[in-house]
C-alpha cells in the first residue's frame, strides 16, 4: 500500500497554475509576476472569508509550464525543450515561486534535476506505460523532489496506483496524484470524462496521498473550468492544477482550455468551501457524482438511439419489419438476467428497457413513414 513517509507537498488547498507550454521567457515572466502578486493578495485579503460554511487557506503552490509537450498528432507544437528550461532557470533567479513541469523519460528527469526544478509531474500517456514509469523512477532514485502522477488515459485505477508504487519503491517520498479525466469514446460536453468515482476510490484506498484535480484537461474549454473546479472542491480534492495564459487566444497549445489572468482570479474568488463533515457537504458530493452518471446515461442513450436509426435505415433498405419480436425477447431476457447479477430489481429493468424499446420502435417507424 502507498504511504507517503514525509509530509505531503500539499498541506492546504493549493493551486498550481501556469501555461500549457513554455512559449517564451516573456510569457513565463508575465505569469510568474501575476502569480506572485496573486499569492500575496490571497494571503493578505479575505479570499475565502465569505465562502459559505467554512474557510480554507489557499495558496499558489507552484507555477506549471510544459517544456516537452507530448502531442497526440505530429506536426503540432511539441515544446521548446532545453531552451524552455533556460527560461525557467532565469525565472527562478528572479522569483521565489516553485516551478513544476512534465517529464516523460529519464533524460527529461536528468535535465530537470540539473536545472533544480521544484516539482515534476508524469503525464497521462506516460502513466499508462509501466516501462516508462519505471525508467523515470530509476532516474529519480536518491532524490527528494515531489512527483505528481496524472491518471492514465484509460479508467484503470490499477495503472494509476502502480505508477505511484513504482516511484515509492525507488525511494521517492513525496508522491501525489492528479486527476485529469479519462479519454472515453463520448465525454460530451467535456474533452475528457471526469469519472469522479475513480479519484474518490483512490482517496479511499490511499487517504495519505494528496490529490489535485486538473479541470483544464477535463474541460477542454475554459468555460467549463469553473464548474469542474467547484466540483473538485466539493469532492474534497487537495487542490487544482489550472492552465492560465497571458493571452490564451494566441497560445501554441491547448488555447481553448486556458484561462486568462482575470478569469482565473474571478474564478478563485467565487470558490465555495463547505464543511467536509456536514451532511450538506456529503450530499453535494453524492449529487456531483450522480450528475455525472446521469450525463453518462444520456450519452449512452443518445448513442444507442443513433444506432437504432442506422438499423431502421438498413431494415427499410432490406424490406424487413420494424418489430423483430424474437430479438426483443432475447434482449429483454438478457437484461433481466444481468440485472440479477448486478443486484438490480429485474422488474425495474424490464420497465426501463420496455420504455427504451418503445422509443426505438417509434424512431424506426418514423424512418419507414418517411418513404411513404
Amino acid at each position: 500500500m502507498i504511504n507517503n513517509k514525509e509530509e505531503n507537498p500539499i498541506s492546504e488547498f493549493s493551486l498550481i497554475a501556469g501555461p500549457c507550454s513554455a512559449e517564451s521567457y516573456e510569457q513565463l515572466e508575465q505569469t510568474a509576476r501575476f502569480l506572485t502578486k496573486f499569492n500575496v493578495s490571497i494571503s493578505t485579503s479575505d479570499y475565502g472569508a465569505s465562502l459559505s460554511e467554512s474557510r480554507r487557506p489557499i495558496k499558489i503552490a507552484a507555477m506549471r509550464a510544459g517544456v516537452w509537450k507530448p502531442r497526440t498528432r505530429p506536426d503540432s507544437f511539441e515544446g521548446h525543450g532545453l531552451k524552455a528550461l533556460e527560461w525557467i532557470g532565469r525565472i527562478k533567479e528572479n522569483y521565489t515561486l516553485p516551478i513544476i513541469t512534465e517529464v516523460a523519460n529519464a533524460e527529461h528527469v536528468e535535465q530537470c534535476l540539473k536545472c533544480h526544478l521544484d516539482m515534476l509531474w508524469i503525464g497521462a500517456r506516460t502513466t499508462g506505460s509501466p516501462f516508462a514509469v519505471q525508467e523515470i523512477a530509476n532516474a529519480l532514485k536518491g532524490t527528494n523532489i515531489p512527483v505528481w502522477i496524472k491518471n492514465p488515459l484509460s479508467p484503470d485505477l490499477g495503472l494509476w496506483l502502480g505508477a505511484m508504487e513504482r516511484l515509492q519503491k525507488a525511494g521517492v517520498q513525496k508522491v501525489g496524484a492528479i486527476h485529469r479525466g479519462f479519454g472515453l469514446y463520448n465525454s460530451v460536453p467535456y474533452r475528457n470524462s471526469p469519472l469522479w468515482e475513480l479519484p474518490i476510490e483512490l482517496k479511499r484506498l490511499c487517504p495519505e496521498i494528496p490529490i489535485l484535480c486538473d479541470p483544464s484537461h477535463i474541460a477542454g474549454e475554459c468555460r467549463y473550468v469553473p464548474e469542474l473546479s467547484q466540483a473538485a472542491i466539493d469532492l474534497e480534492m487537495n487542490g487544482l492544477m489550472i492552465e492560465i495564459h497571458p493571452k490564451p487566444q494566441i497560445a501554441l497549445s491547448d488555447a481553448s482550455q486556458q484561462l486568462d489572468f482575470d478569469g482565473f482570479e474571478s474564478m478563485v474568488s467565487d470558490f465555495i468551501f463547505r464543511d467536509p463533515f456536514s451532511a450538506s457537504s456529503r450530499l453535494e458530493q453524492y449529487r456531483t457524482v450522480l450528475d455525472e452518471i446521469d450525463e453518462e446515461l444520456l450519452s449512452v442513450l443518445s448513442h444507442r438511439m443513433e444506432l437504432i436509426r442506422q438499423m431502421g435505415c438498413l431494415k427499410k433498405d432490406e424490406n424487413l419489419s420494424v418489430l423483430q419480436l424474437q430479438r426483443w425477447k432475447q434482449v429483454l431476457n438478457r437484461c433481466m438476467d444481468l440485472a440479477k447479477q448486478k443486484d438490480l430489481d429485474p422488474q425495474f429493468i424490464k420497465e426501463v428497457f420496455s420504455c427504451v424499446h418503445a422509443e426505438s420502435v417509434r424512431i424506426q417507424n418514423e424512418i419507414f413513414g418517411k418513404s411513404k
